[in-house]
């Protein structure tokens, strides 16, 4: 996965939450509100363009914090900031470079993948609070699914297969997801095992 796969998973989930008529709407699955959610991918993927840069080093000196008056409008613009802050890192890194991850030492392809499951997977959830019909790109599910989760069904619909993979949603001839973590390291490190 690359920068134009965050790109992507970023215009999606841009256009979702403009359809949200209140970013102060409680997402119950998250414990928090819209503009919550907005804030916690922002802060995610600034921290996974920090990671990747920073190396096998955790970098835990500073935190992020949304300000209590910023509404879903100014979050949505630090969003696409960061969105687009993820692809430039990811695309520039070199091949050998890793980042921290407490689930394994990513590379740039780990981290747009991680990058984009955590804007397509809590968009989906703002979408299910709000009672909004939306699907990610399958083309692009299929990539995240694939990247993060090599063990969960190709042969089924992606974006099922990715919110069953994060205990999401249910799976017909799986049994159900109650806990779970990605592979973000190189896919050729993955042991062919699910890990728990």
């Amino acid at each position: 996965m690359n920068g134009d796969d965050l790109r992507a998973a970023g215009a999606a989930v841009q256009e979702l939450f403009t359809r949200v008529p209140d970013g102060a709407a409680s997402v119950p699955t998250l414990g928090t509100d819209v503009v919550g959610v907005a804030t916690h991918i922002t802060s995610c993927l600034t921290w996974y363009a920090t990671d990747l840069v920073a190396g096998a080093e955790e970098a835990t000196a500073f935190q992020l914090v949304r300000q209590p008056d910023a509404s879903l409008a100014e979050v949505l613009t630090q969003l696409r900031a960061a969105t687009e802050v993820l692809a430039r890192v990811v695309d520039a890194a070199a091949p050998a470079e890793r980042g921290f991850h407490p689930w394994g030492s990513a590379d740039a392809s780990g981290f747009a993948g991680m990058g984009c499951a955590e804007l397509l997977l809590h968009a989906g959830d703002v979408a299910e609070d709000q009672g909004l019909d939306w699907t990610p790109p399958s083309a692009l599910t299929a990539a995240t699914r694939a990247r993060l989760f090599p063990w969960a069904p190709a042969d089924a619909d992606p974006w099922t297969a990715l919110l069953w993979a994060t205990g999401r949603g249910e799976l017909p001839g799986h049994a159900p997801v109650s806990s779970w973590r990605w592979h973000c390291a190189p896919l050729s490190e993955w042991d062919g095992t699910r890990p728990r």
